[in-house]
Formats: C-alpha cells, structure tokens, sequence
C-alpha cells in the first residue's frame, strides 16, 4: 500500500473496488445478475471489501486514509442505494 497518510489516498484507494464492481456489473454483465433475488449484492460485496481496507489502514495508523476510504465507501453505496435500488 502507499505510504501516504492523506485524504485524498484514501479516496483514490476506496474507489478501486466500487469502480469495478460497477464496471462488472453494469457493462460486462448488463445488470442481468441477481444473488437471491437482491440485485443490490453485488455492490455490497464490495463494499464490504472496502471496510477490510479500512480495517487495515486504521490498525496501521493511518488514520487519514481510512477516512477517505470511509468516505468514498460510503458516499458510493448511498449512490447505489439512491440510483440503483429505489428504481427497482
């Protein structure tokens, strides 16, 4: 991982795994996946790889970038559930 303890690492790295999975999902899959009847899984997933991110970056001290992390993460899943899920 970087060694830069800054915001705006934090947000570039937060924002790798929401941007493939976006990609995945919307492009290569044209949103025709469906995990149990919950179209919004796959998104959650990473989201959830995101929070193992932040996890480390906190226990390493790098608290400025689990904030970015913790923000970009958040800011992309309140995304999903405005534009992706409530058109459902």
């Amino acid at each position: 991982m970087l060694n830069k303890n800054d915001t705006a690492t934090g947000l570039l790295i937060g924002a790798i795994l929401p941007a493939i999975s976006l990609f995945v999902f919307m492009f290569v899959l044209k949103n025709h996946v469906v995990f149990m009847n919950k179209p919004g899984i796959p998104y959650f997933v990473a989201f959830a790889l995101n929070l193992f991110i932040l996890r480390y970056c906190y226990a390493k001290g790098a608290d400025k970038t689990g904030n970015g992390i913790a923000m970009i993460s958040l800011l992309f899943m309140l995304a999903i559930f405005i534009f992706k899920l409530q058109s459902l």
